[in-house]
This record gives structure tokens, C-alpha cells and sequence, in this order.
């Protein structure tokens, strides 16, 4: 199924995120026909542009991003339009009415608008209230969606005023919440792979699996995010979001159908089963780290405390290795070991399930660890690892493993990207892959108490750019003997 006639509106039109993916998302969408034809794009920021100037800069960032060309590009380009507002002026709002008018009547898209706020989250709760204030959040003629990016507030307290400023202009159906990292293939793969497959389902609980480890390792450092870095950290920028929400795919019960609230339905639940975080978990089950000076990938960085934008006494964490836990009956007593950290070895996000081992006395002793290792990126696909008998006597076992990668299949050219998928899945109105406001209640509430350690400027160890994080994050995992993976960045070489 296509996307219905729709204006989409893009609130920081001039912004990076807008060149770099938005505008590149909607164009292969184009491409590949899964946009309607009556489609138009309306870029909306402070900065002062022609129609004509912003079709312009626009077609310089596909031919940048996508290397896109030809007649394709020339129409696409046709549907592009402009208007410069003062986004915090109610007043300057007006402006957009007669616009939205001449382009739903040009496209013939019945009132049918997307807002995308692509703009600083100051501006969240600003322009639902400055549209609202002109009758452009009502559903009389058309429905009408905003899509919110992260972060859904700086802790529990703003989420929730937050979420009181929004919902007062929209409904929750009308909410979408965008997490890029759930709209990657394997990401949603998790759910088929579990369900579908009575090879899994069976033995996805505590009888059979031992932990469950996460990383999402990034080798880059914050670049010339600093500023805005050191008011976040690893915790608000990767793990109280992207994780969490892998974690809760990873544990989620079966939905009893395949739609919105029910998938969603099953996502709170398991992040409502997190058990709290103690002053005692705080200091036993959790490393945070940042980064100093060393080698990564053949080259010497900086430290984060030499990173453009950052105080020199900052005490912001770069890395974050916690143990936690799920209070049901799926999970009881198995622990998820969850890190993040930039400046690590390796870009790479992945989930591995570590399955007990044989109760046999004897072909245990030898036997390799049994793992599925779901990588997320760079390369999405899954590999299982098992044991076989070593070539000659005996009966000593061998690791070896199955893999799969998207890249092998031949119709990979027609697979999403995340920001194409979760775009054609709003302008369809399918919620499933945003995440609902008792989910993101639920992120923050359970994050709390380490936002707290924070507050009060509790540890923050050292750890050497290129390296896998603080020792001291080794010795969280090691004091229940187990041991963190250390993959390289891709499945095709050996990990």
C-alpha cells in the first residue's frame, strides 16, 4: 500500500538532518514508487528562500548523498516548496494557512499533512501550540501527524511536561514518536525471528538462555557535537532510547496480533518489568567512562576533554556498561548487559543471546558456548554459533557457525532505510515502529536513578580512545564469569 495524497512539512528545513536524510529518504521513496504521485514537501524554517533557491539546494544534497540524477531527480524536485516562518512567532504562522491551501489544492490531498519537527527540542512543545493557534492541527478536513524527534525530553520530569504540552494540541494517534534505529531491518527482524521460527520461540527464556549482552559501539567521538554532547552523555544520547527500545524487542512477549497497540502494548510491558534500579545496583552494576587520548583505526584523537565545545572539567560520561534485569516470568534471574560508547574499536550494534550450556557431564567440558548474534549494523544479518566435532579422535568440540547477511540477498536493492521506512510508515498512519508515550515514561523512570548518580558527579572512569571501554566495565561482567564480546566490524570476517 502507497501513502496517501499528503503535504509533509518539514519544521528546520535548513537544518542538517533535513539535507542528509529526510530529503534523501523521501526522494528514494519517490523512486521507487511508494509515494503518491500528489505528494508535496513543504520546508518551513527562519531562513529566507525562493521556492526556486530551496528546490536548489536540495537537488546539490541528492547529487551529494545520493548521487541522484536525471528525470527522476527534476521531478522530485517539482513537489519541493518553501516558507520562511519565525518558528516561535504564533503570529508568523498565518503565513503557512494559504500555503498548506494552494498545495493541498494543487495535489489534490484533501487537508492530509505531516509536521516533522527536525528542529532543536526547545521547539517541541513551541510549534504544536504556534499551529494549533492558526487551525492547523485540526482533523475536520484530513488528518494531520507530527512526528517528534529525540530526545522526548532531558529526564522524567521534562518528558512529562513535555508530553502535557504536546497532547494539548495533538492526540496521541496523531504523535509519532521517531527512534531511527527501530525502523533498521533487523531491528523489526527480531520480532519474525523469534515468533515464526519454532527453533527459537522454545527456548527464548530463563530455562535456556544465560544472559543476553547489547552493544552499541561507535568509533567515532562526539565531533562537532560537543556543546550539545556534554549536556547529554552516552546515557541520554544512546542507551535511555536505542537500547532500551532493543532491549524491550529482544524481550517482549508474542503481541496477540500484528498492529500498533498491540506490538506497542508488549514493548511497555516488558520495560515496565525492568527492575528498579537501587542505590546499591547504581554502584555495583553500572561503569561509566570517557574517553581520552588514543588510537583508532591507525589514527591518533584527542581526548573528550580536548573535543571542541567541552569544558575542560567535564564530567560527562562517553561510555556506559549496566546489568540489569526483567521481573517476569520469561526472565526472572537473567541478566542483560548492556554497554555504549564512543571511541570504541569498532561501529557496530548487535544483540547476542548466550544459551546454556549442555547438562552432559562429559561433551560439556569442551563444547563451545551455543550464540545467536543478531548484529544490527554495520551489517545486518544473524549468525548462530555451535559446536562440532573436531577433525580426528576424539570427541572434542569445535566452534562453528551459520550466517546470514541482508547483503546476500538478491533483492536487497528494494530494502528500506531506516528513516524510508518510518516515513512511509507515518504517512500510512502505522504507529507500531514509534515509540507511545507510557514506553517513553518507562525508559525515563527506570533511567532515573543513574541521572541522579550523574547529578552528583559520581565516577567516571578513564578509558583509552580505541579501546573497548574501562576495565573496570571487564570487571562488571567478569565478577559473574562472563565476558564481554569484542566483535569486529563485520560478520563476513571471523568475530
Amino acid at each position: 500500500m502507497n501513502a496517501d495524497n499528503t503535504c509533509i512539512v518539514i519544521f528546520g528545513a535548513s537544518g542538517d538532518l533535513t539535507h542528509r536524510k529526510l530529503i534523501p529518504a523521501l526522494y528514494n521513496l519517490y523512486k521507487i514508487g511508494k509515494l503518491s504521485e500528489n505528494f508535496s514537501v513543504l520546508g518551513v524554517s527562519r531562513t529566507e528562500l525562493s521556492d526556486e533557491e530551496f528546490q536548489e539546494k536540495m537537488r546539490k544534497a541528492l547529487v551529494k548523498h545520493e548521487k541522484a540524477s536525471g528525470e527522476i531527480l527534476d521531478k522530485f524536485c517539482t513537489h519541493l516548496y518553501y516558507q520562511a516562518v519565525n518558528t516561535s512567532d504564533a503570529v508568523d504562522y498565518s503565513k503557512l494557512v494559504p500555503r498548506l491551501d494552494e498545495l493541498h489544492d494543487k495535489y489534490n490531498s484533501a487537508g492530509n499533512t505531516l509536521y516533522y519537527l527536525s528542529t532543536p527540542p526547545s521547539l517541541y512543545g513551541v510549534i504544536p501550540e504556534c499551529l494549533a493557534a492558526n487551525g492547523l492541527t485540526t482533523e475536520e478536513f484530513g488528518w494531520k501527524r507530527i512526528i517528534v524527534e529525540k530526545p522526548f525530553g532531558y529526564d522524567m520530569k521534562t518528558a512529562k511536561e513535555l508530553d502535557i504540552q504536546i497532547h494539548n494540541y495533538f492526540e496521541e494517534h496523531q504523535i509519532y514518536r521517531i527512534d531511527h534505529y527501530l525502523g533498521k531491518e533487523t531491528v523489526q527482524n527480531l520480532l519474525v525471528l523469534r515468533f515464526s521460527n519454532g527453533l527459537f520461540e522454545p527456548l527464548w527464556n530463563r530455562n535456556f538462555i544465560d544472559y543476553v549482552e547489547i552493544t552499541g559501539a561507535e568509533s567515532i567521538g562526539v565531533e562537532d557535537r560537543g556543546g550539545y554532547y556534554d549536556g547529554s552523555g552516552a546515557m541520554r544520547d544512546m542507551f535511555q532510547n536505542h537500547l532500551l527500545q532493543v532491549l524491550a524487542m529482544v524481550a517482549m512477549e508474542p503481541p496477540a496480533i500484528i498492529n500498533a497497540n498491540s506490538m506497542r502494548d508488549e514493548v511497555a510491558k516488558v520495560l515496565h518489568c525492568l527492575h528498579p534500579l537501587t542505590s546499591e545496583d547504581v554502584k555495583n552494576n553500572l561503569v561509566l567512562g570517557q574517553y581520552t587520548k588514543g588510537n583508532v583505526n591507525g589514527e591518533t584523537v584527542n581526548g573528550y576533554l580536548e573535543e571542541k565545545g567541552v569544558p575542560a572539567d567535564s564530567n560527562t560520561e562517553t561510555f556506559i556498561a549496566l546489568r540489569c534485569e526483567i521481573d517476569n516470568w520469561r526472565w526472572a534471574g537473567v541478566p542483560f548487559y548492556v554497554r555504549t560508547g564512543k571511541r570504541l574499536p569498532v561501529r557496530v550494534t548487535e544483540v547476542v543471546i548466550h544459551f546454556k550450556t549442555t547438562p552432559h557431564p562429559v561433551f560439556s567440558q569442551n563444547a563451545p558456548d551455543n550464540k545467536l548474534i543478531i548484529r544490527i549494523q554495520p551489517d545486518e544479518g544473524i549468525s548462530m554459533r555451535f559446536g562440532l566435532k573436531k577433525p580426528g579422535a576424539g570427541f572434542e568440540a569445535k566452534e562453528v557457525s551459520m550466517d546470514f547477511r541482508y547483503s546476500d540477498l538478491s533483492s536487497n536493492s528494494s530494502l528500506l532505510t531506516a528513516y524510508e521506512r518510518l516515513l512511509l510508515d507515518a504517512l500510512k498512519g502505522d504507529a507500531t515502529l514509534f515509540a507511545r508515550t507510557d514506553a517513553v515514561h518507562a525508559c525515563w523512570q527506570f533511567v532515573q536513578p543513574i541521572l541522579d548518580y550523574k547529578a552528583q558527579r559520581g565516577r567516571v572512569y578513564e578509558y583509552e580512545s580505541g579501546t573497548w571501554g574501562p576495565k573496570e566495565a571487564d570487571k562488571l561482567i567478569a565478577k559473574h564469569g562472563k565476558v564481554w564480546r569484542k566483535p569486529s566490524g563485520l560478520m563476513k570476517k571471523k568475530v
